[in-house]
């Protein structure tokens, strides 16, 4: 399988790459800093990034892709979480899904990296009053909460019918480093709260789950059209 990752050079997206790379698939990585990324006969780099390569160079890379992983994120300093551009994730992902636009035997496999504080709307999933106001504050105070929030409602509403992608939202919680792949929990909705109870999730861990998710048929299958929940299991 030949898979797009966006991201490849931040925490998690190096884990993917490499975790792809180690089960023999091939990469393409848009990123900012070549350097970033150590070379790989079945790595391509392209020092590029979904918002700046060109709609012909987009569409030709995505031809030959079978899945995007996008690990996309805003980096915390001032620039990074206020500068332009405010919506890095969504413009990101809206850029390749109008890029995708020659037939294909099956639909691209799209896995976007999200948080559990982006509630799932097709979902019943409640939310505190306490929360709720939390998440109004962030969405008023942080704009890389409300980019979050926004790529995953475009590809939940937007491509919902689109037959030639298919897309997973995977939501860790609280991210932390660990040296190796350890058991965790999946769920449809979260089972705690983001805000006052969260949990933790590794990033190792969120990158084997979305490495495996688009190169696993009977995970894809679970869980396409939808956003899983992630948490490291507690011991």
């Amino acid at each position: 399988m030949k898979v797009l990752v966006l991201g490849g050079t931040g925490a998690t997206g190096k884990l993917v790459v490499q975790q792809l790379l180690d089960q023999g698939h091939s990469v393409v990585a848009l990123v900012r800093n070549a350097s970033k990324l150590s070379r790989h006969e079945r790595l391509d780099i392209f020092e590029q990034t979904a918002l700046t390569i060109s709609r012909q160079e987009l569409t030709e890379l995505l031809t030959g892709c079978d899945a995007v992983i996008s690990c996309l994120g805003h980096n915390l300093t001032w620039k990074g979480m206020y500068g332009a551009p405010q919506m890095l994730v969504r413009d990101s992902i809206q850029r390749i899904c109008e890029s995708i636009n020659a037939p294909r035997q099956t639909p691209i496999r799209i896995v976007l990296m999200n948080t559990t504080g982006n509630r799932n709307l097709d979902q019943a999933e409640p939310v505190s009053f306490a929360q709720h106001s939390v998440l109004w504050l962030l969405r008023l105070l942080l704009p890389p909460h409300v980019d979050n929030e926004r790529a995953a409602n475009y590809l939940r509403s937007t491509q919902k019918n689109n037959p030639l992608i298919e897309w997973v939202a995977v939501r860790p919680d609280s991210l932390i480093d660990e040296e190796a792949v350890s058991p965790t929990t999946l769920h449809p909705s979260p089972t705690r709260s983001a805000i006052f109870n969260a949990g933790k999730t590794s990033r190792i861990n969120v990158a084997h789950f979305m490495s495996q998710l688009p190169v696993d048929a009977e995970l894809w299958q679970c869980w396409k059209g939808k956003m899983p929940v992630i948490y490291n299991q507690e011991l």
